[in-house]
């Protein structure tokens, strides 16, 4: 049929031709639905996105168009770098300003004491007093060896241990010794 208007009647020729018109109307409506669905993803006002479906309404040339003009990446893209930056922001201001674990209020890493609630922060360097990390084991500043401090044993629950001296406890010299009651008296002999 499309050839008939200038005379050519074959058959094969107008399915064909027809077929081709029919693909790039195919073609031409799934590119304005391409153009509508990326516009969505990529553009946050709606009357935008409206204009860009508009304009691939025009064959071919709208999408093109819309293609070279479109924002470089997604929203969701935008949203999440956005995050990411705010989380590195959050970061950056917890290790330039501390809070202390008592009250809350932001205290500086220099702090031996918070000015707040007097809660002691951090233990000083017995050499230069500059504070110190508890889990250092040489001052950064002095390079003096940091003492650890000494944790006290807690005492054993239950029956005490028996020393071979037959005493009970630590076998200490200042302490008197306990004997059995099968085990005899023994004085001191000077």
């Amino acid at each position: 049929m499309t050839f008939a208007l200038f005379g050519i009647e074959n058959d094969g020729l107008n399915l064909a031709v027809n077929l081709l018109v029919f693909f790039l109307v195919v073609i031409w409506l799934a590119l304005v639905y391409w153009t509508y669905s990326d516009a969505k993803r990529r553009i946050d006002d709606p009357m935008l996105v409206g204009c860009a479906t508009a304009a691939s309404l025009f064959p071919f040339i709208g999408s093109i168009v819309y293609s070279i003009v479109r924002p470089p990446e997604y929203l969701e893209d935008m949203h999440e770098r956005e995050l990411e930056i705010r989380a590195a922001e959050a970061r950056m201001n917890v290790l330039e300003s501390r809070t202390c674990r008592n009250c809350g209020l932001p205290v500086e890493p220099s702090f031996l004491r918070c000015p707040s609630c007097l809660r002691k922060l951090k233990e000083p360097c017995r050499s230069c007093g500059k504070p110190l990390d508890p889990r250092w084991r040489i001052c950064p500043f002095c390079e003096a060896e940091v003492e650890q401090p000494v944790v006290p044993r807690q005492r054993q629950r239950g029956r005490p241990r028996r020393s071979t001296s037959g005493s009970i406890g630590p076998d200490d010299s200042d302490s008197p010794r306990i004997s059995s009651p099968a085990e005899p008296q023994r004085t001191p002999r000077s």
